[in-house]
């Protein structure tokens, strides 16, 4: 199969026909005021307007209202909601009618189990949530996410339990893509921070060379 990529912090125009040009599957809208790469529902919604060809649309939310996910969600279209925080598993399943992707996070070192914010989450755990997909992240005790940095690929030795489409997030780059997709044989490769030429803008060729490397990978 050929892994899918998502381009997530998009916060303007150019970078998003960038990404898009450059054949990516998903763009990732961030409404977490809490980011550098926060964008207004509003101005995500002229973004997605003047998308050249069709694209799949994901907002990225962090502990945010269940009223406030759906409006956003409905007047933007989107195509799947991911929540990046300590969301419960009771939470993600107010969103019936929407692909809800949960993100874990996992520590750079060895010997943990994910996480979701400071607390211990086993894979019995992970598995009472059930939601259209899992996103790994790495773990930083003071972002939600954008950390560019790589988490251990090992912890994600035993991901087939889960049984859902898995999405890989956490330094990822054209150098170093290939290599974790033969690692951890994801769905889908995720990166933000690490194609960046500063907080919330894209350098496009990282994003390009990203994007040609991921799509070379198959398994």
């Amino acid at each position: 199969m050929m892994v899918k990529v998502k381009i997530c912090g998009i916060t303007n125009l150019e970078d998003a026909m960038a990404a898009v040009d450059a054949g990516c599957d998903a763009l990732g809208f961030i409404f977490s005021k809490s980011s550098p790469r926060y964008i207004t529902p509003k101005k995500a919604g002229e973004i997605i307007k003047r998308l050249a060809r069709p694209v799949i649309k994901i907002g990225v939310f962090v502990n945010a209202k269940e009223k406030h996910i759906k409006r956003v969600a409905r007047s933007l279209g989107l195509n799947m909601l991911q929540f990046h925080g300590g969301e419960s598993a009771q939470f993600c399943r107010k969103f019936k009618n929407y692909k809800i992707i949960k993100t874990f996070k996992l520590p750079v070192g060895t010997g943990f189990k994910p996480v979701p914010t400071k607390n211990s989450l086993d894979l019995q755990s992970m598995l009472q949530y059930r939601p259209f997909a899992y996103l790994f992240d790495t773990y930083s005790p003071s972002k939600a996410g954008g950390t560019g940095k790589q988490f251990n690929w090992k912890l994600l030795r035993h991901i087939d339990a889960l049984e859902r489409p898995v999405f890989l997030s956490g330094g990822l780059r054209a150098g170093n893509v290939l290599r974790a997709i033969k690692s951890v044989r994801p769905d889908w490769v995720d990166a933000s921070s690490s194609l960046e030429s500063s907080p919330g803008k894209k350098d496009h060729r990282k994003v390009r060379k990203f994007i040609e490397a991921a799509k070379r990978a198959e398994y």
